[in-house]
């Protein structure tokens, strides 16, 4: 595949998801605008070659989440049953007596409107120490939909009841699990290859040169996932800062892409990320340090 140029867009985007559907590649993002209160929507794009990009402006219905004000991040989203179910942060809440954390919408097609489901929040408060935010939905072989959530340095996962509207309890009756890896910040994101579990996750400061990516790996989707490598991190004079990301599998084929944001070296501005897709190889319980690129 050639004539990707990277950022693959103009603009600041950031916390992207990438997912196939229906023929096309679709990147969900956060409008990376560093006053929160500006961020009151999210952004789509599809592409059918991933060189020319379509974007779907505004693609959730926000008058569906009237307590909604600040800070709508972080997207992900699952088919299941023929419907698309997108999940995203909102207000960045900093205790379980403020309002908001993880919301849940949906739509009949992947470009939205995605419409409110629950007419509350999914995920309204600190559980594990996780703040409700950075969530990632991963469907198992099996249909099982995990949602792997949190910032603060704590990452929990739970399983997503059959209708999408709140979680199954685990073997132990839990809801929620704690599954924090060494060095998690925030941003987990799974991938399963050939019966393994590749749990990633972004470490260090996202408003610097610090944030990167780091990886392990288990025979089960609840870990442990000790830290076994790094996947992104700076690299001069490319870029600096990169993290978040999502992925696409390359459908009848062994290609990987990891789709992720990232700084110019030296801007300073919180919101200054911009969102790029470079080829990622992982296979035999190994995900090998991505190079970040300008054209591929």
């Amino acid at each position: 595949m050639r004539g990707i140029v990277n950022p693959i867009v103009p603009g600041f985007y950031a916390d992207p998801e990438a997912r196939t559907y229906e023929g096309r590649h679709w990147i969900y993002v956060t409008r990376s605008i560093t006053e929160y209160t500006k961020q009151m929507n999210l952004d789509a794009f599809s592409s059918e070659d991933l060189v020319t990009w379509e974007k779907h402006d505004g693609i959730i219905a926000m008058e569906d989440f009237p307590w909604v004000w600040r800070a709508v991040w972080a997207p992900t989203i699952i088919e299941s049953k023929g419907r698309y179910y997108l999940v995203f942060a909102s207000n960045d809440i900093q205790n379980d007596d403020e309002t908001g954390g993880l919301e849940i919408a949906v739509s009949d097609t992947p470009e939205g409107p995605f419409r409110g489901y629950l007419g509350k929040p999914l995920v309204d408060r600190f559980i594990h120490g996780a703040q409700p935010i950075d969530a990632h939905l991963f469907k198992d072989d099996d249909g099982t939909i995990y949602l792997y959530y949190g910032g603060w340095s704590h990452c929990n996962v739970a399983k997503m009841n059959d209708d999408l509207t709140g979680f199954a309890p685990f073997e132990n009756g839990e809801l929620h699990l704690s599954i924090t890896p060494q060095g998690y910040v925030e941003g987990p994101c799974m991938v399963k290859k050939d019966g393994l579990y590749y749990f990633m996750w972004s470490k260090g400061g996202w408003t610097n040169g610090t944030y990167s990516v780091d990886y392990g790996v288990s025979e089960s989707p609840l870990g442990p996932f000790a830290p076994k490598g790094t996947v992104l991190q700076r690299q001069e004079p490319v870029a600096e800062g990169p993290g978040h990301h999502g992925y696409l599998h390359l459908p009848e084929t062994d290609e990987w892409l990891i789709v992720y944001h990232r700084r110019i070296i030296g801007d300073r501005d919180p919101g200054s990320r911009v969102l790029c897709i470079d080829r990622m190889d992982i296979g035999d319980g190994v995900i090998r340090p991505v190079t970040m690129t300008n054209a591929w």
